[in-house]
């Protein structure tokens, strides 16, 4: 199986350029299955009904978030309509929404994708490491589940590793997002499980984590100065990273990242 997942959409800028690029880049690259993560794209915090929807429309299957999930209040009712928006599966059982769901591709085989809130420098959540073995140990990969794959959102790269490597073998991709940096790290580790500590941002890279550049500077000098901060316009990144599965197990057989337009240079994975 082939599934692409694409970072931390942010503002304006990432909505356009995941909305422009995605229907291409889901052909060219021959997805069965897309995740987005969109919980930046509503003015740089939280999501709108309308702005799931239009990644919907765009070709995402799934749509993941993370701390900034319920930013926007009138997400709340369609967290619970909309079993496609995930937020993360370790917040309190009464929160508005689901945390994981299993998806028939349009071929039909099934994914399973959890989003999990990690714990250092974060807001509290409970354990991800226990929330993740319990959902992986419900719909085993090769049973319930020929790929799974965890959203895993946080700050710190090593609690990130560790979690990968408690997952290696359970899971078909582990990959990072919430620090909107892409990282170089991108590999398959020994036990068939597809990592990356960070998917990077899909969002305008001039600027300080696809915030204008001046507020986070003035921020830095000043104990005192508070200005809002507004997500970057001008051209915008797609990054992301693809992931190949051996049918037979639903482990990864490859892990290439994407990344399109903007300042960064253009990768795109060859196979």
């Amino acid at each position: 199986m082939r599934v692409l997942f694409l970072g931390d959409v942010v503002g304006r800028a990432g909505r356009e350029a995941v909305q422009d690029r995605l229907p291409e880049l889901r052909e060219r690259l021959a997805a069965d299955f897309v995740i987005v993560n969109g919980e930046n794209s509503a003015g740089g915090f939280g999501i709108t009904p309308e702005i799931a929807e239009a990644l919907f429309d765009a070709g995402a299957d799934v749509v993941t978030t993370g701390n900034h999930a319920f930013d926007k209040r009138e997400i709340l009712t369609y967290f619970d309509a909309e079993p496609r928006l995930l937020r993360p599966a370790n917040y309190p059982p009464e929160t508005n929404g689901r945390g994981s769901g299993l998806y028939a591709t349009r071929d039909g085989r099934h994914v399973l994708v959890a989003n999990i809130a990690l714990r250092l420098f974060m807001d509290s959540a409970e354990c991800p490491f226990l929330a993740a073995e319990k959902i992986v140990e419900e719909c085993p990969l090769g049973y319930g589940a020929d790929f799974i794959f965890i959203d895993m959102h946080g700050e710190a790269t090593s609690e990130k590793l560790a979690l990968g490597h408690f997952l290696d073998g359970r899971a078909s991709a582990v990959v990072g997002t919430h620090t909107h940096v892409p990282t170089a790290d991108h590999m398959v580790l020994p036990g068939g499980t597809a990592y990356m500590t960070d998917a990077g941002m899909c969002g305008a890279y001039d600027g300080v984590i696809g915030m204008k550049k001046e507020a986070p500077v003035e921020r830095f000098l000043s104990k005192t100065a508070r200005p809002r901060l507004e997500p970057a316009d001008g051209p915008a990144s797609v990054s992301g990273i693809l992931i190949i599965s051996d049918d037979a197990t639903g482990l990864a057989t490859a892990a290439e990242p994407v990344r399109l337009g903007g300042l960064l240079s253009e990768t795109l994975p060859d196979c």
